[in-house]
């Protein structure tokens, strides 16, 4: 299996996640299932109002049982939820009931009856997979509605159906437990963590904002200690700035682990801070939002005994193969961003980032190495060491690392610009909007524009570069890739859901104000090296992938297996009995 390969067949889990209608709809729905069935029933002879009491009744009570018994135990359940498993199950109850039809209505007693076991067995799934992971707290939220069932059955079914029943819930209900157990077991071996309980919080999250996924990712998690290149400018009587390049991943959704690390680096600093991506894939995704901190301590430590330079080169551009690398010398450091747009322009692992920082600082105490993540075009991937894509970047960053020395140094200049937009997450723009800095050296002018979001549509770049290039010399366009835009998919890049040409107004104002905020400007360079931040690991992605799909492969074999096998005991069951 492919490293993404992995984490895109979880990530298309998401297209079965909604939200459920709300619960009059299903009441409805089951109330008119219910007539249905009194209407069929009258027409076959089978017990009167067959439908109402044997499916709507029960259904109703474990409706009114199921969200306050769920909710005594400190976990959350809403209404419509609790409406809309008490209708699923119904449609379960109902098809396989009447399937006893096709064989003999003197079977509808012993259909039924193993209607109401498969009844306890999915509410009990779906309750431990969407409330709590602890099978013994939800058996009796999940018996409520089977229970109710077979009190009604007892008066439609005389004779031995109480029995029977009651025989069959303890079979199935034994049954779904120990499919709860597999489905829980590789997980807790591999990690040590409950598979149902992640996909608890992982629900919590996306329903309350809930962190508690945060924990997992702790236990799962290991120390690192990678550097953060900044360049620190400041101004006379203007606010200065400070681009920080982190080596971590600002991911992996929402506001859990580093989702939002831009803002998280912003709260620590009254100037300016542009936080554009790094080399780091999701194996450097940081396990909670507090591990940000460190990174900010780091970068602030970095802060002293700092030399201060007015004097910067001139940008130029590196071209290797697909790969293009804009340059600038600020004193001692080298800064670089990197792209391969119209093409993929996606993660690059750390060691190729660690290793062009290496080769530099022959030259430079401090490199800038940046990941300008600013063309999504196909599925997301990873450039990792040793290909072809690599030894572009590679050799492309030595080209600028052996030419940028030499080149003659020019008085500097700076302005910068923080535009919020009109857009939403769900659009896919983060907190930080627009950030743009346009340095002046030399009689060129470069901007330098960040997009608080998770990669570009494809063409993106090009078009809003191309605008800024008519006011400039030369340009380039980053995204931040922060995953605060991202709660499943992530799949929600800068251009998907906003048209280019919305944008490009609020890039127009960012560019007006930089302009219009030129002034002369002193730059120094730090690396901080940050210790102890705690990241998903080396492969866990990975791990966890091959991990989750495997249990998603066996499962339906194992389901189809254990129903056979209570079918069949049910059958014995019924002859005995009878």
């Amino acid at each position: 299996m492919s490293v993404m390969g992995g984490e895109l067949k979880i990530e298309r889990l998401g297209r079965y996640l909604f939200n459920a209608p709300s619960w009059p709809i299903s009441l409805a729905l089951l109330l008119l299932l219910g007539f249905i069935l009194d209407g069929v029933s009258l027409k076959l002879g089978s017990p009167l109002w067959l439908g109402t009491r044997a499916f709507t009744i029960p259904a109703l009570f474990a409706f009114l049982v199921t969200k306050p018994a769920v909710e005594l135990i400190g976990r959350p359940m809403t209404w419509n939820r609790s409406a809309l498993l008490a209708l699923s199950c119904t449609l379960f109850g109902v098809i396989i009931t009447l399937s006893s039809l096709t064989i003999s209505q003197s079977m509808l007693p012993l259909f039924y009856a193993i209607s109401l076991g498969i009844i306890l067995g999915l509410r009990l799934l779906v309750l431990v997979a969407i409330a709590d992971y602890r099978v013994l707290r939800m058996i009796l939220p999940a018996a409520s509605q089977s229970l109710a069932g077979i009190a009604m059955g007892m008066v439609l079914f005389p004779g031995n159906f109480f029995v029977l029943a009651l025989v069959l819930q303890v079979f199935f209900g034994l049954g779904f437990i120990l499919l709860v157990w597999a489905i829980d077991r590789p997980l807790y071996r591999t990690f040590q963590i409950r598979g149902l309980d992640f996909l608890n919080s992982f629900l919590a999250h996306l329903t309350d904002g809930s962190k508690a996924l945060e924990d997992f990712f702790r236990k799962i998690g290991e120390e690192v200690t990678v550097p953060q290149v900044t360049l620190f400018f400041r101004r006379n009587e203007k606010t200065g700035l400070l681009l920080t390049v982190p080596n971590v991943h600002p991911g992996p959704m929402g506001e859990i682990g580093g989702g939002n690390l831009p803002r998280g680096m912003q709260s620590g600093f009254s100037e300016m801070v542009m936080v554009p991506h790094g080399a780091a894939t999701h194996d450097f995704n940081l396990v909670s939002e507090q591990e940000i901190d460190k990174l900010v301590q780091a970068v602030v430590a970095s802060r002293d005994n700092l030399v201060f330079s007015s004097s910067a080169t001139r940008s130029v551009r590196y071209q290797e193969g697909s790969v293009s690398l804009l340059c600038q010398v600020f004193r001692d450091t080298l800064l670089m961003v990197s792209t391969r747009s119209p093409e993929r322009t996606e993660d690059l692992d750390f060691n190729i980032g660690m290793t062009i920082m290496a080769e530099g600082h022959r030259s430079f105490p401090h490199i800038a190495f940046i990941d300008a993540h600013n063309c999504y075009a196909g599925d997301i991937t990873y450039v990792l060491p040793a290909t072809r894509l690599a030894m572009e970047y590679y050799h492309a960053g030595i080209k600028a690392i052996d030419e940028t020395p030499g080149m003659p140094r020019f008085s500097l200049e700076l302005g910068i610009a923080h535009v919020q937009v009109p857009f939403s997450r769900e659009q896919g723009f983060g907190d930080q909007g627009i950030q743009l800095a346009v340095v002046r050296a030399g009689e060129q002018s470069t901007a330098y524009l960040l997009i608080d979001g998770n990669n570009m549509e494809s063409g993106v770049r090009e078009t809003i570069r191309d605008f800024l290039l008519e006011s400039v010399d030369e340009a380039e366009v980053m995204t931040t890739d922060s995953h605060v835009v991202n709660t499943v998919s992530g799949k929600n890049p800068v251009g998907l859901h906003v048209p280019v040409t919305e944008i490009i107004p609020c890039v127009d104002a960012a560019l007006r104000q930089a302009l219009a905020d030129m002034a002369p400007a002193e730059t120094a360079g730090s690396t901080a090296w940050c210790e102890g931040v705690v990241v998903f690991g080396s492969h866990r992605i990975t791990q966890m992938a091959s991990t989750v799909n495997t249990i998603l492969l066996f499962i339906p074999v194992l389901s189809a297996g254990m129903l056979l096998l209570v079918f069949l005991l049910s059958i014995l069951v019924y002859v005995m009995i009878g």
